[in-house]
């Protein structure tokens, strides 16, 4: 069985190296080279970060406002019920008195001319 199975490595023991850098580390190494490349390169590295985070910061945005709208979805839903429930109600109302109006009757009945 491999030693990851149970436990995690450290980042300092670790087997394999990473295949990205933070933004921290991006920062750290434009301390360490010092060619007009090197410096360019970390700008735009530092750019896309800013970027990424903006985007995830957008993306929580959207997330949060979709949340609300689900909820007011809800709300709708179980107020549109009420509503269908009590028009139902008012239909089978009215349903009755036509019956009982245009039920066969019985008794004394008077022919009008």
């Amino acid at each position: 069985m491999n030693r990851s199975q149970f436990v995690t490595g450290s980042q300092k023991h670790r087997g394999n190296l990473p295949y990205a850098f933070t933004e921290q580390g991006v920062a750290m190494l434009s301390g360490v080279l010092r060619s007009e490349k090197a410096v360019e390169m970390n700008i735009a590295i530092m750019r896309a970060f800013v970027d990424i985070r903006k985007i995830l910061l957008k993306q929580s945005n959207i997330n949060e406002q979709l949340t609300e709208i689900k909820e007011r979805i809800g709300e709708h839903d179980v107020q549109l019920n009420e509503l269908y429930d009590a028009m139902d109600n008012l239909l089978d109302e009215k349903i009755a008195q036509l019956k009982w109006k245009d039920r066969e009757k019985i008794g004394f009945k008077i022919d009008k001319k």
